[in-house]
């Protein structure tokens, strides 16, 4: 394939595409911006496809810019909320910021990559500045947003900082003369309004292109830490790889398609081997487990993962349960829910009840649906969350924090 068929790949959109076809005939390193707002410590693995697609733009020579929006995160994005979102203090989004560079390299080669942050330029902005980026666009403009309009047809508050949010990510690429920006389908109209500012600056117009959104672990809405649907890249391996085996088999060829290299003629190939009984979804399953695994964390972390999950499931061995030390000073009769939080099985009290009430949490085996339950454990006391992560519970001698 040529530079271009393997960038248009998996894409959504690119907008337009002949832009595109243009920019790479000139031979030359084109400027591709990705931004991110640090408004989470951890990237999951519906960052991973937009990054994937960066990686194919770094490996083509061309220049990649991940920009941390550590200005932007101050308002935070709007998109697809139905409320104002809270702005961030600067402590917490300098933390995520230092966390987002290690993660990125996971994907990229950082011998490759630009790190900017947009409150380079947007810190320095004089109130006259504002004033001229603010008049190169208008109300009725900004309130074609989906989101925007939706909430205002409810009668439900927009706040002045919001509508200014899509501005500063379209000068964004003002600021960084970009040739493309990339991101999710979801930032169709922020991306589109930098193109348009660039227009208005003078400068030559990016091309946007956008990828498709990951559903998450539910199959149903796009994958996000809040939604407690998200795998995130600096998980354990194993939690990593028990989580994508319970996705349901339907969600297993769309994961395929976003998260691995394999072609559409591929996935047909394997889905036409499943109908015909010459291959289980299981092992396809696993195959796709193994190849995330060793893609964002390691090969040898995928083959442990691989291995562990077989003893657990087909050899029915829970002594190779995922073994997780609870800090010297742990009570040994605590409420469920903070239990699964200090195992790091769940990230919110929502998300905790939400599994125990469904019934996808054990305790040596007895099943345990009350939300206010208490758990006893001990060393060695096995706890199941969800269909396909076990975790054996040991003591330590590292103090509780």
């Amino acid at each position: 394939m040529n530079g271009f068929d393997i960038l248009a790949a998996g894409t959504a959109q690119i907008l337009p595409r002949e832009d595109l076809i243009k920019k790479l005939a000139h031979n030359r390193p084109l400027r591709i911006k990705l931004g991110a707002d640090p408004t989470a410590p951890n990237l999951h693995l519906g960052h991973a496809v937009v990054l994937k697609k960066m990686r194919q733009f770094q490996d083509l020579g061309h220049e990649v810019i991940f920009l941390i929006g550590d200005f932007t995160a101050r308002i935070g994005d709007p998109t697809g909320r139905s409320k104002t979102r809270i702005p961030l203090d600067e402590n917490t989004i300098f933390e995520n910021t230092r966390t987002y560079l290690e993660q990125v390299s996971r994907i990229l080669d950082p011998t490759k990559l630009t790190i900017r942050s947009n409150s380079e330029w947007l810190d320095g902005l004089s109130a006259k500045e504002w004033i001229t980026l603010c008049a190169r666009t208008t109300l009725a403009r900004i309130t074609e947003r989906e989101d925007f309009k939706e909430r205002i047809a409810a009668q439900q508050p927009v706040g002045m900082h919001e509508l200014l949010y899509p501005l500063l990510q379209g000068y964004d690429s003002v600021a960084l003369r970009a040739d493309v920006e990339l991101g999710g389908t979801d930032q169709t109209f922020n991306l589109l309004m930098g193109r348009y500012l660039q227009e208005q600056y003078g400068q030559e117009a990016q091309v946007v292109m956008t990828m498709p959104l990951l559903e998450g672990l539910d199959g149903v809405q796009k994958m996000s830490k809040s939604l407690g649907n998200a795998i995130g890249i600096t998980e354990p391996a194993p939690e990593a790889y028990g989580k994508i085996m319970s996705i349901s088999d339907d969600l297993m060829w769309r994961w395929y398609a976003l998260l691995t290299d394999k072609s559409a003629a591929d996935i047909t190939a394997m889905k036409e081997a499943v109908a015909t009984s010459a291959a289980h979804p299981m092992e396809l399953k696993k195959d796709l487990a193994s190849s995330i695994i060793e893609e964002f964390w390691s090969a040898e972390e995928a083959r442990d993962a691989r291995r562990r999950f077989e003893d657990l499931f087909q050899k029915k061995d829970l002594t190779t349960a995922q073994p997780i030390e609870l800090p010297a000073g742990t009570a040994h009769t605590l409420s469920l829910i903070e239990l699964l939080r200090l195992l790091g099985a769940v990230t919110t009290n929502s998300e905790a009840r939400r599994l125990i009430e469904a019934g996808a949490v054990d305790i040596d085996g007895t099943r345990i649906t009350d939300t206010r339950s208490e758990a006893r454990w001990q060393d060695g006391t096995i706890i199941r969350v969800g269909k396909h992560r076990f975790y054996k519970l040991l003591s330590s001698s590292k103090p509780l924090l």
